[in-house]
């Protein structure tokens, strides 16, 4: 795939690694539809920085926690750019919550969001990559893959990712590309202190935080870097997973 030209809907693009993609992409000769919900002033400075590299962006608003909002996204995202050529489903939260606090809305709270909507953004663009032969890119996570005991939700919501890869790779397949990055230490909780960043960094094989730069080149390669992966999850975390 070209991405020079190509139209992409990024979810969650008002902060954080989502927002990085959404620029990261425009850099890359993409117009973007930049998804938010509560980071309207976040998806309005991403948007500025997509004009900056000279590529087209629409602002598209959805909670994603309602299924019908998400199933709708893509024809929103498809309506302002004129077509659909990527999808990269990157809005997700992650909270703290040790087991014995987790509570049926808190469960349902990031499954809904970090799984379910990535479903439904997914299956309601399944027609427009059709016709584009598209990509579809998830953003899973490293909890996805190790269990983290105070994070179960969302290591099981990221599990739940890494299968949905799987399982739409195999059901898209041959038109639709579904592939997802898996990223470790790359932007750490805001809330963390020095010593808890420390420690992370030094039990990293590589010795080091990974950056947004490293998430968006993955996403690049799966989109751009080969043609000839599907059903792939890229684990882009410094080694921590050899631990």
């Amino acid at each position: 795939m070209r991405l020079e030209g190509a139209t992409a809907l990024v979810t969650g693009a008002g902060r954080r690694i989502g927002q990085a993609i959404a620029i990261g992409l425009a850099e890359s000769g993409c117009d973007v539809a930049v998804h938010y919900h509560g980071s309207a002033s976040g998806a309005e400075e991403t948007a500025r920085a997509i004009t900056k590299a000279g590529r087209r962006a629409e602002l598209v608003r959805a909670d994603l926690s309602d299924a019908a909002a998400a199933r709708g996204l893509a024809d929103q995202a498809a309506r302002a750019l004129k077509r659909l050529d990527v999808v990269v489903n990157s809005a997700a939260i992650m909270v703290r919550q040790p087991v014995e606090t987790v509570t049926p809305e808190s469960w349902n709270t990031t499954l809904d969001l970090n799984l379910r909507a990535t479903f439904f953004v997914s299956q309601g663009a399944i027609p427009h990559l059709r016709r584009t032969k598209g990509k579809i890119v998830n953003i899973a996570d490293l909890a996805g893959l190790e269990p983290w005991p105070t994070y179960i939700p969302h290591c099981v919501s990221k599990a739940g990712v890494v299968m949905l890869t799987k399982a739409l790779a195999r059901a898209l397949a041959p038109d639709i590309a579904v592939n997802a990055v898996a990223p470790g230490a790359v932007l750490l909780p805001e809330d963390w202190d020095t010593q808890s960043r420390d420690h992370i960094r030094e039990t990293t094989p590589l010795e080091r935080i990974g950056s947004p730069a490293d998430v968006v080149a993955a996403v690049r390669f799966l989109l751009a870097g080969t043609d000839y992966a599907t059903g792939t999850i890229l684990v882009v975390d410094g080694g921590r997973l050899l631990r």
